[in-house]
């Protein structure tokens, strides 16, 4: 097996929760009024250290898009997923970005977002608040 190259970030960093790889910086979150079955996700214009899933179409809060899961290069957990194509006019600003879900992030200051019970399930877009 290779040997694994991460980019290393500097800044305000969110990494993941398990191994702590570097996924992206606080300056390029888009909106903060993501949601998905585990409770908060975030919108990001760019991430880093992951690799991108089989493509596939959802029917999501805001309609239909074609997403592909991302996960961790370094330990292989799933990290959210990015927007390949937003079927609706109004969506497409998310294409090409990619949401990584709170609960599986350590935030800039060292701090765990823990899923809570009254987590929203089945959702994985935007609050239309």
């Amino acid at each position: 097996m290779g040997r694994l190259f991460q980019v290393t970030l500097e800044g305000k960093i969110y990494s993941c929760r398990h191994c702590k790889a570097h996924l992206a910086l606080s300056d390029d979150i888009v909106s903060k009024a993501f949601q998905c079955k585990h409770g908060k996700a975030y919108l990001f214009s760019k991430v880093v250290n992951v690799t991108v899933g089989v493509k596939e179409d959802r029917l999501m809060m805001t309609g239909l898009h074609t997403v592909a899961d991302i996960f961790c290069v370094k330990c292989g957990s799933i990290v959210g997923w990015t927007y390949e194509t937003a079927h609706d006019e109004s969506q497409k600003y998310k294409e090409g970005k990619s949401v990584l879900e709170r609960c599986k992030l350590d935030a800039p200051d060292g701090t765990n977002y823990w899923v809570s019970h009254e987590a929203h399930i089945g959702g994985s877009d935007p609050d239309d608040v």
